[in-house]
């Protein structure tokens, strides 16, 4: 296993993410975070903008903005929003740089679905196809040799890895479901704190509860692209969203309809044996003990199964900036540039 230092870029690195970004390297072995941008925060201190960051790690590092040249040959983290995704990643990656884009500008391979859920022509949708869909319990091996194949990194939303996480468990049962009915729950950060919408603001939240984007949310397709991808099969999935009054967290249900009864032993075995080979899948006893509290700040994808007669009810937890975003978008770099996938995140 290889042992360098690589000092590393965050592209938007003052938004929601580019800070979990910014907070969970502080203790990783092998990256130093040495160019952030932020137009809003150029020439700040790190911990003039994100005041629980002031330790010695980042005393000297400052936002630049987003026209600054990036030194030669970092790697880079992309933070920024789909259009500025779509335009830049391509570049970095034609400059040699390791590139995981957190947009998702890269995660959708039918150009059509992709500028109907994302409302904007592509400028680059031939890089999809030089793309690489960055969930490690599925894709490792292509995640890999994402760098040397001259890849782009697209890390996956954070809905997909509270479903296909999952979903990536009993992947032999899946051809044999009629139908996956997803009901998902996430706090803001997640289902929109990003953006500048009253319906997200804590005024919004408060003592309230509904769901959004109904049978128009991006990250379905995303979910049956990489499901069928996985299982070699195209799930009929029904997937929809709604927002919690909390920070942090997605919490997902997902119900699986069969074509027949299946044995329900066997399924728990099979999930159990994938779970205990991934070093962030935690599959409980039981789907009462799968709880948001126990994967908040960690990398870790909490799930639970039962099942009666044709039906089975799989929940999930995750920390939609961690796991979701860039706790995952860590465990892709590592794995990239042949470190040890867990680096920075146990």
């Amino acid at each position: 296993m290889v042992h360098s230092k690589f000092d590393i870029a965050i592209l938007g690195a003052g938004g929601l993410t580019g800070r979990e970004l910014l907070r969970l390297l502080v203790h990783h072995p092998n990256f130093r975070p040495v160019h952030i941008t932020s137009d809003q925060y150029a020439s700040q201190t790190v911990a003039e903008v994100f005041s629980e960051l002031d330790g010695a790690e980042y005393s000297n590092l400052k936002f630049s903005k987003h026209s600054d040249t990036i030194p030669e040959c970092l790697p880079v983290f992309m933070a920024t929003p789909n259009k500025e995704s779509a335009e830049i990643a391509p570049k970095l990656r034609q400059e040699g740089r390791a590139v995981v884009d957190l947009s998702g500008s890269f995660r959708i391979s039918n150009r059509q679905v992709f500028e109907s859920v994302y409302g904007f022509s592509h400028p680059n949708f031939d890089w999809v196809k030089e793309s690489v869909f960055g969930f490690p319990e599925m894709f490792r091996s292509e995640i890999r040799s994402a760098h040397t194949e001259s890849k782009i990194l697209a890390n996956p939303g954070c809905y997909p890895t509270s479903v296909i996480g999952a979903l990536s468990a009993i992947r032999e049962f899946l051809p044999k479901t009629s139908s996956i009915i997803v009901d998902s729950k996430s706090g803001v950060s997640g289902a929109g704190g990003r953006v500048e919408d009253a319906g997200f603001s804590f005024g919004g939240v408060y003592e309230n509860f509904r769901a959004y984007k109904v049978l128009k949310h991006q990250h379905e397709p995303e979910i049956v692209e990489h499901l069928s991808r996985w299982a070699n099969f195209t799930p009929d999935l029904l997937f929809t969203p709604h927002l919690l009054p909390m920070f942090r967290g997605i919490f997902s249900t997902i119900v699986l309809i069969w074509k027949e009864t299946i044995d329900s032993e066997h399924l728990f075995e099979e999930a159990k044996q994938f779970c205990n080979s991934e070093p962030f899948l935690r599959l409980r006893n039981t789907p009462e003990e799968v709880q948001l509290k126990n994967v908040q700040y960690t990398n870790f994808i909490d799930i639970g199964i039962g099942s009666r007669g044709n039906k089975t009810v799989i929940v999930s937890a995750i920390d939609n900036l961690v796991k979701g975003a860039a706790g995952q978008a860590i465990q892709n770099m590592n794995l990239m540039l042949g470190l040890e996938e867990t680096a920075g995140l146990i």
